[in-house]
């Protein structure tokens, strides 16, 4: 028999602030965290608004000894550091990271730890990251040597690259630890230093499922007794030029103009969108076999009840697509929930709600639309859709865990947050705006796809 999953702390980080209180609170307040880019001058973009966590250094969430390695990771490592310190803390565990000052590994530090690090596992999505700019530039910037005097008449040459200098120069101003900082399964590396997480670790990086496709992940490595407890979740941060670019030319992102809030310009399930809008977060869950989770007398937000993934071909992620047309049913997206509600032995209507990203994209809303209605069929309409694209921007690998943690809050406290919604949504869904309100949650679903035609869901049960 499988043993039974729990969810017994939630770690976020997001524009709404840092913990799931600041994001609860966030979301039942019916608040944006999508304002004008500060990390960088995007005022050449379209696209000018984005979900940024102000404030945030993963030196805040790290023991003093391990300060320095903050150095070298980048965005993303921070907010999974993040994540998973306010995880750890939520839970009441005690892991190497939370012993005050001792970096050692002796056998006291592994008596005082609430798991050995053996029955400890790690799964964590990840995204495609983006390296740092000035980091580049200070370095490209040593390449560059004036070109010959001929090869401009009456005037000065343009500067061209010398790739003797480049490989001479170049690279001898690049940190000799540069690369460490940019490789997707550096996020769970650190996790895994600092918690002590000596059992199965992973990294997915599946674009939004990337977090959902963790979670299942580690739920099946508790299930089949690999381990007793894992970090799982995802983060990424898509507020940089690479992510802005890459998206802007994806046509995926709405032209924001002087706006100061995106709250009324990503309309989650509305044909006339202008489009989505980026964030950064992450999201840890501490994930529990049932039996030892109640052995130590741990709170329990919700039970898993059933996985599902699918693959179906992408949605259209250039503007050449989108302007051809989109699909109607995101079948990889309905086969994963459809999955996921076979694993758990439930029925469509069932399910009470579902948390969704809501991109604010037409061509990927209205295919998550068909899916859902062809999986839900009449009880579409009155299923309660909780879309935080609005709230958070869509923040990639990290959006299936942020997703996952509101999930467990809305069983938790039997309640829906506020949706937001300037739109007018697809007259087939529960998607309009609504204030925060108390609900009799049994199930609730979380799904999402992905930019590569990955889909997850899960259901989490009171």
């Amino acid at each position: 028999m499988r043993r039974n999953v729990v969810i017994t702390g939630v770690g976020t980080v997001s524009a709404l602030g840092i913990g799931i209180d600041a994001l609860w609170d966030g979301v039942c307040q019916g608040r944006s965290g999508l304002v004008p880019i500060q990390r960088f001058d995007a005022s050449g973009f379209d696209c000018r608004l984005a979900g940024e966590v102000a404030g945030f250094s993963a030196k805040d969430h790290v023991p003093k000894h391990y300060r320095k390695a903050v150095k070298v990771m980048c965005r993303d490592i921070e907010l999974a550091i993040g994540a998973a310190r306010c995880a750890v803390l939520d839970s009441g565990l005690t892991t190497r990271a939370t012993i005050e000052d001792d970096g050692g590994e002796g056998t006291t530090e592994q008596a005082a730890t609430t798991y050995p690090g053996g029955r400890m596992g790690c799964h964590i999505g990840a995204g495609l990251i983006a390296a740092d700019a000035d980091e580049l530039a200070a370095a490209l910037v040593t390449s560059v040597a004036t070109g010959d005097a001929a090869g401009s008449a009456g005037g000065t040459p343009p500067p061209t690259i010398d790739l003797a200098r480049w490989g001479a120069g170049g690279m001898e101003a690049m940190t000799p630890l540069w690369l460490l900082k940019y490789l997707p399964n550096m996020l769970a590396c650190h996790v895994t230093i600092l918690h002590g997480c000596l059992g199965p670790s992973n990294t997915i990086t599946c674009a939004e499922a990337s977090g959902l496709l963790s979670i299942g992940e580690s739920r099946r490595i508790i299930e089949r007794k690999s381990a007793d407890l894992c970090f799982s979740g995802g983060a990424e941060s898509k507020v940089n030029l690479m992510g802005l670019l890459r998206m802007g030319f994806a046509g995926r992102l709405a032209a924001t103009g002087d706006a100061t809030s995106g709250a009324d310009l990503v309309r989650p399930f509305d044909p006339a969108s202008p489009g989505g809008l980026l964030g950064e977060g992450g999201g840890i869950l501490i994930l529990e076999a049932e039996e030892t989770a109640r052995a130590r007398g741990a709170k329990v937000y919700a039970r898993i009840a059933g996985f599902g993934a699918a693959h179906a071909p992408p949605s259209p992620f250039t503007r050449d697509q989108l302007a051809r047309g989109h699909r109607d049913v995101d079948e990889g997206l309905a086969d994963a929930i459809t999955s996921a509600l076979n694993d758990a032995a439930l029925q469509p209507t069932d399910i009470d709600a579902a948390v969704v990203l809501g991109s604010g994209v037409p061509a990927i809303d209205h295919a998550e639309a068909g899916a859902i209605v062809s999986v839900f069929g009449p009880h579409a309409a009155k299923l309660e859709l909780v879309p935080v694209g609005p709230n958070l921007g869509n923040c990639m690998a990290g959006t299936g865990a942020l997703l996952a943690a509101i999930a467990a809050k809305c069983v938790k406290e039997q309640m829906l947050p506020a949706r937001l919604n300037a739109g007018t949504p697809d007259a087939r869904l529960r998607a309009g705006a609504a204030p925060a309100r108390k609900a009799a949650l049994r199930y609730v679903l979380v799904a999402t796809s992905a930019l590569g035609g990955q889909s997850a869901a899960m259901i989490v049960a009171a």
